[in-house]
């Protein structure tokens, strides 16, 4: 299921939300501006590493480009392809300005960094020795979502549909989306028990609960939970 769009419009621009998909996607032409190697080495010294963060491990002298946990920022401004891009910038772009509306550009702000640096140990906690960096907006924007499921559950979606047979575009609650988006993060991650799955499902997971942990804190006082 892919979304398209919500029926739940912003009463200010989203300049914030605008920016991090403009940076992002700035970001990721560099990218593929380098050859592989220098991608690789570029992914290394920018993304976060739990043996870095974590452990004793260090970098090589020519990739320490920033402090250690700076990582925990630019890691987010990274991605691995072109899918994985897109699909977080949609994501990013249908949810991300009214959670924007209803805390303030400030506070969103922090709050989007926040729940992007709890994703990050939610994944490097389970396997703090790992050496593969940890890239994407998936975590910071997994938090997007959480806050949107408290603060718009009644809202609709227009998801198009794609299933065998099956091709339609359909209004359906964000409650039902997003709760089958959470529920199909946690299957993800008990069907790769190894650790050894491409996509941090666990940094999905910790960066959608921080979201809702968070959205009571930073949401404007004159906001409430559950009433749209």
């Amino acid at each position: 299921m892919i979304p398209l769009k919500d029926d739940t419009p912003s009463a200010r621009k989203a300049y914030v939300t605008i920016s991090l998909i403009v940076a992002c996607s700035t970001v990721f032409l560099w990218q593929r501006s380098l050859d592989a190697s220098e991608s690789r080495r570029a992914v290394a010294a920018l993304g976060a590493i739990p043996a870095v963060l974590l452990g004793n491990a260090r970098l090589p002298l020519d990739l320490e480009w920033i402090p250690r946990y700076a990582s925990l920022i630019t890691s987010m401004f990274l991605h691995g392809g072109w899918l994985h891009l897109l699909g977080n910038m949609l994501y990013l772009w249908i949810y991300g300005d009214n959670v924007e509306d209803c805390m303030g550009r400030a506070r969103y702000l922090l709050f989007y960094c926040a729940c992007g640096i709890v994703a990050i140990f939610a994944q490097a906690l389970f396997d703090p020795h790992s050496a593969y960096p940890i890239i994407g907006a998936s975590g910071a924007i997994s938090g997007v979502l959480g806050a949107y499921l408290l603060l718009f559950p009644r809202a609709k979606v227009l998801t198009l549909v794609l299933l065998p047979f099956f091709f339609r575009a359909l209004r359906l609650p964000a409650m039902l989306l997003l709760l089958l988006w959470f529920a199909v993060q946690l299957l993800s991650d008990l069907a790769s028990q190894d650790g050894g799955a491409s996509v941090a499902f666990r940094a999905h997971i910790g960066g959608f609960l921080a979201g809702m942990l968070l959205v009571p804190l930073l949401k404007r006082r004159d906001v409430p939970l559950f009433a749209r």
